[in-house]
C-alpha cells in the first residue's frame, strides 16, 4: 500500500528540464532520483533496472527520456517506461509533494522504493482472441525478449508462441563469455511464471523449415505452427575451423549456450590448464580475461593487435597491455595450421600448430573466430532469398524485405543503419542492445503499423580488465580517431569520425561518456571531430534537448 516518506534534506524543488538528483529516503535505507522530465517534478527509482547502475551519474535530457550510464538502457522519466533495451523492467514512479513548512515527502509502495524497479503486468486476453491473430517467434535470445516484452508492454492481446531449442528459458547471454556462469537460474531473464502471466506459450523445439504461403512452421518433433505474424530471431552459429585436427579432437570448444559454457568449466576442472583461444574478437578476449589468473591463457589472432577491426590500432594495443597485465600471451599476425592430438590421450587436443610460428601446448581449445546467421532452415526456401553472408534483408521495421508479416531480428537481420555516416547502408550487427531494440521496434509495427520507428543507437559493452563501453557504428568506415583521457592509465574515450562527423565511440572509464554520446548522436548534435580535438568533451554539452 502506498504511504508517504520524507526525504530529508531536500527543502527546494527546484530542477531545470534535464536536471536530476540522488536523496535518501527517511526510514528506509533506500535512493530515490528527483527528476524534472520535461517540466514535471517527480522522482523514480534511484538504480537502472538491468545491472543496477546509479542512474544518478547516466543522462536525462531535457525532454525526459533518461539513459543509463553503463550500457545505455533508456528509460522515459515521465512515466518510468522502457524506451531502448537492456533493461526488461520499468521504472517506478514516485508523485513528489511538498509540505507547507517546505519538507518534501514522496508517495509509494516500500517494495517499490527498495527494489527501484517496476516488472510490467500484462493484460491479456488471449481466450478471446482469434488463432489467426497468433504471433510465433522463433529463437530464445535478446531479440525474442524484446519482441515480446515489446507486445505485451504494449498492449498486445493475440496469442504469442516462442519456439526455443536451447532446451531452457531466454537468458542473459552476455554473462557466458564474460564470467562463464553455468547456472541457469543466475542468468535467466524471467521465470515460467512470467511467461505465464502473459499468456506466451513456450515450445521446447528447433524450427526446421517454414512455408510462407500457408503461414506455418514446422518443428524438428513434428510439431507444425501457424502465424500471423512471424518474428525470426534464431541468432548466430559459432563459426569453426575447416583444419586438420579441429572437427575431430576433443576438448575443442565454441561458445554460445549454457551448455557449451558447462563443457569448457568442466573441462579446466581444478584450474592451471593451457588454454589456446583462437580469435583476438570480443568472444576470445572476454574468455580470456575470465579465465586468465588461474590458468595460462593465449591468445592467436590475425590482427597486429586485438579488436583492430573494430577499435584500431591504438586501442587494440591499449587492451592487448591490459590483459598482458593479467598474465595472458598474445601472438599476433598469426595464423592456425592444425590441432594436434594430446600424446597421452589421442581423443583430444594436445596442441595447436601456427603457420611459420612456433607450436603451442593445449590443454583445450576455445574458438572465437566469429558467427554466422542461424538460418539454414531457410536456406533452401523457394520464397525468401537469403543474402551471401545468410542474413535476411529488412526494412527499417525489421520486416523482411518482399514477405509481409514476417521480420527478421538479431544476428541473423541485414537492415538499413542511418546513424551518424551510416546513409542507410545494409548492415548486420551483432549486439545484444540491437537485438532487443530490434524486437521491440517489431513490436512497436505489429501493434501500430502506420507509425514510424524510433530509432535508437547501437550500444555495445565488454569485459576486458575494466568495462569497455561503445556506441554507433563504423558501417561507413572511419578515417580519423580522436583520442581523450589516458590508454595507459585505463581511463579514455575513443572517438572515431568521418570527416568532421563521429560515427562511433567507445571509453573506459569515462562514465557517462557513451551514454551522453549515444544520444547526442541519435539528436545529431554530436560534437564534430575538429571540437573534440580542441578539448571539448561530450559530457560537458550538458542535457541533451
Amino acid at each position: 500500500m502506498a504511504q508517504e516518506y520524507k526525504l530529508p534534506g531536500v527543502t527546494s524543488l527546484d530542477l531545470k528540464p534535464g536536471e536530476k538528483k540522488e536523496v535518501e529516503v527517511e526510514g528506509l535505507d533506500s535512493k530515490v532520483l528527483l527528476v524534472n522530465a520535461g517540466g514535471k517534478i517527480q522522482a523514480l527509482g534511484a538504480k537502472c533496472t538491468h545491472y543496477g547502475a546509479p542512474l544518478v551519474k547516466g543522462v536525462l535530457t531535457t525532454t525526459g527520456r533518461l539513459t543509463c550510464p553503463w550500457h545505455g538502457a533508456c528509460f522515459n522519466a515521465k512515466t518510468g517506461d522502457i524506451e531502448d533495451a537492456p533493461a526488461l523492467d520499468a521504472l517506478p514512479v514516485f508523485a513528489v509533494t511538498q509540505k507547507d513548512d517546505g519538507t518534501v515527502y514522496i508517495s509509494g509502495e516500500e517494495s517499490a522504493i527498495k527494489s527501484s524497479k517496476r516488472q510490467p503486468k500484462f493484460k491479456c486476453s488471449v481466450a478471446s482472441a482469434s488463432p489467426k491473430d497468433r504471433v510465433l517467434v522463433v529463437g530464445g535470445g535478446s531479440g525474442s525478449m524484446g519482441a515480446i516484452e515489446g507486445l505485451r508492454g504494449g498492449g498486445f492481446e493475440g496469442p504469442i508462441t516462442l519456439i526455443t531449442n536451447e532446451g531452457y528459458l531466454p537468458i542473459d547471454r552476455t554473462k557466458l563469455s564474460k564470467a562463464l556462469i553455468t547456472d541457469v537460474s543466475k542468468v535467466q531473464w524471467r521465470d515460467q511464471a512470467h511467461f505465464d502471466s502473459g499468456s506466451v506459450d513456450i515450445v521446447h523445439d528447433e524450427v526446421t523449415s517454414v512455408n510462407f504461403g500457408d503461414k506455418t512452421a514446422s518443428t524438428k518433433n513434428g510439431g507444425t505452427f501457424g502465424y500471423n505474424k512471424l518474428v525470426l530471431a534464431t541468432g548466430g552459429t559459432p563459426k569453426g575451423l575447416p583444419l586438420q585436427g579441429f572437427k575431430v579432437l576433443e576438448n575443442i570448444f565454441t561458445l554460445r549456450s549454457i551448455h557449451d559454457t558447462k563443457k569448457i568449466v568442466d573441462a579446466i576442472g581444478d584450474k592451471g590448464k593451457k588454454i589456446v583461444v583462437v580469435g583476438s574478437s570480443f568472444i576470445g578476449m572476454e574468455v580470456a580475461n575470465a579465465t586468465a589468473g588461474d590458468n595460462d591463457v593465449t591468445i592467436i589472432g590475425m590482427e597486429s593487435v586485438p579488436l583492430e577491426r573494430v577499435l584500431g590500432k591504438q586501442v587494440g594495443a591499449a587492451l592487448q597491455k591490459a590483459l598482458e597485465g593479467k598474465g595472458v600471451k598474445f601472438h599476433m599476425d598469426a595464423s592456425v595450421d592444425k590441432a594436434e592430438p594430446s600424446k597421452s590421450d589421442p581423443s583430444k587436443v594436445g596442441s595447436v600448430v601456427l603457420k611459420d610460428g612456433p607450436t603451442l601446448e593445449a590443454d583445450l581449445v576455445i574458438l572465437g573466430v566469429g558467427v554466422s546467421p542461424a538460418t539454414q532452415y531457410l536456406k533452401d526456401n523457394s520464397i525468401v532469398k537469403l543474402e551471401e553472408d545468410g542474413s535476411l534483408k529488412t526494412d527499417e521495421h525489421f520486416q523482411v524485405v518482399g514477405l509481409k508479416d514476417v521480420y527478421a531480428i538479431g544476428d541473423i537481420a541485414s537492415y538499413p543503419y542511418h546513424g551518424p555516416g551510416g546513409d542507410g547502408k545494409y548492415t548486420r550487427i551483432e549486439h545484444w542492445n540491437v537485438a532487443q531494440n530490434a524486437g521491440r521496434t517489431v513490436a512497436g509495427h505489429i501493434i501500430a503499423p502506420t507509425k514510424k520507428p524510433a530509432p535508437f543507437t547501437p550500444v555495445f559493452w565488454s569485459a576486458l580488465t575494466a568495462q569497455l563501453r561503445y556506441c554507433g557504428n563504423t558501417v561507413g568506415g572511419w578515417d580519423d580517431l580522436v583520442i581523450q583521457g589516458s590508454l595507459d592509465e585505463g581511463s579514455w574515450a575513443a572517438y572515431y569520425t568521418k570527416g568532421e562527423t563521429v560515427v562511433a565511440m567507445a571509453s573506459m572509464g569515462k562514465d557517462p561518456a557513451m551514454s551522453q554520446s549515444a544520444e547526442l548522436m541519435a539528436l545529431g548534435k554530436m560534437p564534430s571531430k575538429s571540437e573534440l580535438q580542441a578539448g571539448r568533451d561530450p559530457v560537458s554539452v550538458g542535457p541533451p534537448e
